[in-house]
């Protein structure tokens, strides 16, 4: 039984690593035991972990679910000057998701439920009564 998991990002630049992940999510670590190596749960048993070393190849994409796929980008390239990247859709997908890249070339992005009921349906499912 699968209970819990986490994914890592390598970053060469440590502080700058840390910056730029709590600015992405919007939150300070939930946990960082040592120097070098910081841990954010998202969701309950889902963690992401930033530690300073060499950026894995070909690694990704990490996606995370938001609200506002478009608010978030705005947000990105306002804060944190990431380029600006495509926003894609299928008719068949039921969500709208886009990629783009840390500064040490991690690829992670963002994903948006096209249906706001199934998106709030999510939510309530992991969070409970959260919103």
């Amino acid at each position: 039984m699968i209970f819990e998991m986490t994914y890592q990002v390598r970053v060469t630049d440590f502080e700058e690593g840390l910056r730029w992940y709590k600015n992405v999510l919007n939150k300070e670590p939930d946990f960082t035991p040592h120097s070098g190596f910081a841990e954010w749960e998202l969701i309950p048993g889902a963690w992401l972990q930033v530690a300073e070393g060499k950026p894995a190849e070909g690694c990704g994409p990490l996606r995370l679910g938001v609200r506002s796929l478009e608010g978030e980008r705005s947000r990105l390239v306002r804060e944190l000057d990431v380029e600006l990247f495509e926003i894609y859709e299928r008719e068949e997908v039921p969500v709208k998701w886009a990629t783009f890249s840390d500064p040490w070339g991690n690829e992670i992005g963002f994903f948006e439920y096209i249906d706001e009921r199934e998106m709030h349906k999510r939510i309530t499912a992991i969070l409970g009564s959260k919103k």
